[in-house]
């Protein structure tokens, strides 16, 4: 049976097509991927500030209880 040279001409035309979209979808997943790592590098950072912050609160917490704490074993009329 003869090859049919439209048959032929179409099936590599179609095999480009597939290849283009793929190296295409390659890149873009590659992309997607990069943008995910700078992604989770920021949320790393966000946690350490929010951490940072929390342990910053936690001592401006305990010193203002110190302070009323002081305050209150004080006479009023002291001064």
């Amino acid at each position: 049976m003869p090859e049919d040279p439209i048959a032929h001409s179409e099936l590599a035309a179609l095999t480009r097509r597939f290849e283009e979209v793929a190296e295409r979808h390659d890149r873009e997943f590659g992309i997607i991927k990069s943008d995910l790592t700078a992604v989770r590098l920021q949320i790393g950072n966000l946690d350490q500030k929010v951490e940072a912050l929390d342990k910053k609160i936690d001592r401006n917490q305990a010193q203002i209880i110190e302070l009323l704490t002081q305050l209150v074993g004080q006479r009023p009329d002291a001064g």
